[in-house]
């Protein structure tokens, strides 16, 4: 059956697909970049391997964009930092190489080739690993079947399956099946993720539940957050900080009327709103939006602070740190397509609210059902829930806490995977990685 599936991908599948993202570059930027930066993909591989020690057992990491990636960094730190190993990334969107160029752990990094059957063969003569880690779900077909030709071991990391996943779907279902049997192991999320990967007629000892290693992630990165001073000691003493992080205007229409009231009952509120993409013109139109109703500043001004109860962030990077001066946060994307990191804000033990469209985070989802997370579907339900939490200390405090134990139980997937691939694979394999404490 895997052969039937393997035609079928490589001549139905892989044609219409290059065909149309040839076609949609015509239209869209980032396809475009994607496709002209592949073009010397093998030249710069090769380059870049050439320092490359071949001594060393060579592990790779796939990620889709930066948002995978960020649950890669906890395993590959924990690698590089107890063991002698090369480490190679590769990403399929331009804004995941892009943004990780620098990235100081990672011996290689490059674009994963489209595809066809023969970049699948070309990229592993030239990378040679000894152990494959696909981020979630990004995981291309003809790379899976060579690295299992190979007997190179695969596994996919913070694995989720929804029962109402598309791939659950009978014709989409059977390939899937082909494909996820030739994977060598599954670290999944939680028990949920479990019992629907097992509808794939994969083998329940192939499918290790040890959680997210996004838990590990925000909450190390929370720790050195908080000695980053962005905002001098004192700034907020007496105020009431509103974090309104990852904001889109659809969020901003919503929230911004909320907040505006809120300003007229609360005097000690403060809103710091951190736009999703900071451009000149999206930062414009916030000033405009509260020039005739309060005073604003922007972040890159803060030294000329005199008050202003509207902090506008015009940079990047820092939203992680500005959680942590937030009494109450708003995370943006759920007016549009996606709640965005939820965790970001949660990880400093106050509520979250967002939109109606969280179905992309579990975290999200796990938050209302703790009750530490609240969804506002318009301005009133926005204003009611914003004043309600911050005028009443206690509870806003025992709200935010309920996650935070939650996040607390949920810490250590990082070492868990890091052990399943030394105890539990190794044997198999003969892989010499470093043992985990």
């Amino acid at each position: 059956m895997t052969k039937i599936w393997q035609f079928t991908y490589n001549f139905i599948v892989i044609p219409f697909f290059v065909t149309t993202i040839y076609f949609l570059s015509l239209f869209n930027s980032k396809i475009k970049k994607g496709i002209k930066d592949r073009k010397k993909l093998f030249e710069n591989l090769i380059i870049n391997l050439a320092d490359i020690d071949r001594k060393r057992k060579t592990v790779w990491f796939h990620s889709s964009s930066m948002g995978e990636f960020e649950q890669a960094k906890p395993i590959i730190e924990k690698l590089k930092e107890e063991g002698n190993v090369n480490i190679i990334v590769s990403f399929f969107s331009p804004s995941g190489y892009d943004n990780s160029l620098r990235y100081p752990y990672a011996d290689v990094i490059t674009y994963i080739p489209l595809d066809t059957s023969e970049n699948a063969k070309k990229f592993l003569n030239l990378i040679r690993p000894n152990l494959a880690v696909f981020m979630r779900y990004d995981i291309w077909p003809n790379i899976i079947w060579e690295l299992s030709r190979r007997k190179i071991p695969s596994f996919i990391a913070d694995a989720t399956m929804r029962a109402n996943s598309g791939r659950l779907k009978p014709f989409v279902k059977n390939f899937h099946i082909s494909l996820y049997k030739a994977i060598t192991g599954i670290f999944c999320v939680s028990e949920d993720d479990k019992k629907n990967f097992e509808k794939f007629k994969i083998p329940s000892e192939k499918i290790i539940v040890v959680g997210d290693t996004r838990y590990d992630r925000v909450y190390s990165k929370s720790i050195q957050a908080r000695d980053k001073k962005l905002f001098r000691d004192g700034f907020f003493n007496g105020k009431k900080v509103f974090v309104f992080g990852s904001s889109w205007e659809s969020d901003e229409d919503v929230v911004f009327p909320a907040v505006e009231k809120l300003f007229k009952y609360d005097k000690n509120a403060v809103m710091i709103v951190a736009p999703h993409e900071p451009t000149i013109y999206h930062i414009e139109k916030i000033e405009n939006y509260f020039a005739k109703k309060t005073a604003s500043i922007r972040f890159s001004f803060i030294n000329n602070y005199n008050g202003e109860r509207v902090i506008i962030i015009d940079s990047i990077g820092i939203l992680l740190t500005l959680y942590y001066y937030a009494d109450l946060a708003y995370v943006g994307g759920s007016f549009k397509q996606g709640v965005h990191n939820v965790l970001e804000p949660a990880v400093y033990g106050i509520p979250v609210l967002f939109g109606p469209k969280i179905e992309n985070s579990q975290e999200a989802l796990k938050m209302v059902e703790l009750g530490a997370g609240f969804v506002v579907k318009n301005k009133k339900q926005a204003y009611r829930t914003i004043r309600k939490l911050l005028a009443d200390d206690k509870l806003r405090k025992e709200k935010g806490q309920l996650f935070f134990e939650h996040l607390k139980t949920n810490l250590g997937a990082t070492e868990k995977i890091i052990k399943e691939i030394n105890q539990v694979l190794k044997p198999h394999y003969n892989i010499s990685l470093p043992e985990a404490e």
